[in-house]
C-alpha cells in the first residue's frame, strides 16, 4: 500500500488494497486528532466518501439540529427538570 501525498496534505493519492483497506497518511491522521484503534465516520456525499472523525460527526449533527432550536434554549435542563417534575408526579 502507497501513497503519494505530493506538497499539499489536504490531497493524498491512496492505494486500495486487495482486502480493501486504505492507509490514512500520517499527517492527515494528526491533522484530525486520529489516533490507531480510534474510530471515524465514513459517509458518502454526491458519489465522493467523506471520512471524518467523530467529534466532528457529533458537532456537525448539533449544528444540523441547532438551527431548529429556539435562541437561548438548553436541552439538558429542560430534561433534567421534565424528568424531576415526571418523578415528583409518582
Amino acid at each position: 500500500m502507497t501513497y503519494d501525498t505530493g506538497n499539499d496534505m489536504r490531497e493524498a493519492k491512496l492505494r486500495i488494497a486487495a482486502n480493501g483497506r486504505v492507509v490514512i497518511p500520517a499527517p492527515m491522521r494528526a491533522a484530525l486528532g486520529l489516533r490507531g484503534g480510534g474510530a471515524i465516520i465514513a459517509r458518502l456525499v454526491d458519489g465522493a466518501v467523506v471520512l471524518e472523525s467523530q467529534d466532528a460527526a457529533v458537532r456537525r449533527a448539533q449544528a444540523m439540529v441547532g438551527r431548529y432550536l429556539p435562541s437561548g434554549s438548553n436541552l439538558v435542563d429542560e430534561l433534567i427538570a421534565e424528568r424531576r417534575a415526571e418523578a415528583a408526579r409518582e
